[in-house]
């Protein structure tokens, strides 16, 4: 997947991983910033206390998140803090900001499509450009997904915590703060060769991609 996109051009094509590790920075980062923006909008100041409402990258890249994307296929952002105390429906809103990150990176993927599908064939667009805004279209649709996954921390645990019944929504949340890093370790650590969240998630991502490109 991911991983093979791009640790395969490290070697045979610098040019090519430089421009898609910037791709990758991009993605992150408008992730990330889609959280704190919305999570401001929505009347909770804390992401601009702690500087997140920018398009800085270095506000929002998370180290280990970045490497795994690198190495396992899948990774994630530094995660936007907010207080639900201070928005005015907290239920419904801490959805909203959950999933303003993963909009943000299918509508960029939609951008990057339009991109890829109307641009004028050349050496230059057919060789360099076109794989790199490929992989970084990619890059998108794949955070967008993962993070949709219903696991703590990732984005879809709080969008599906915001639509259970609140007597569920409680032991959902409380198992998923006592558990879900384990469960999303044993989702992503690779089992015979895959993991179970790429044997989840990869049909979605390869039927979007294709939907968009082709």
């Amino acid at each position: 997947m991911a991983k093979r996109m791009m640790l395969a051009t490290l070697f045979t094509n610098p040019l090519l991983f430089f421009i898609s590790a910037i791709g990758l920075v991009v993605a992150l980062t408008i992730h990330e910033f889609a959280h704190a923006f919305v999570a401001d909008k929505l009347g909770d100041p804390t992401p601009t206390y702690q500087g997140r409402v920018t398009l800085n990258p270095l506000a929002h890249l998370d180290p280990m998140g970045t490497l795994a994307i690198l190495l396992i296929g899948f990774g994630w952002g530094k995660p936007v803090q907010f207080d639900p105390f201070n928005l005015k429906d907290p239920k419904r809103d801490t959805a909203l900001i959950a999933l303003a990150g993963p909009a943000s990176n299918l509508i960029l993927a939609v951008l990057l499509a339009l991109v890829l599908n109307f641009l004028p064939a050349g050496v230059f667009f057919s060789t360099l450009l076109a794989p790199a805004l490929y992989f970084i279209l990619y890059i998108n649709v794949m955070l967008a997904i993962f993070n949709l996954v219903p696991v703590y921390p990732l984005d879809g645990s709080k969008i599906l915590e915001s639509i259970l019944p609140p007597e569920n929504a409680l032991a959902y949340e409380s198992f998923m703060h006592r558990y879900g890093s384990v469960v999303l370790l044993m989702l992503i650590v690779p089992w015979n060769g895959t993991s179970a969240v790429a044997t989840l998630i990869s049909p979605i991502i390869s039927m979007i991609v294709s939907i968009l490109v082709g």
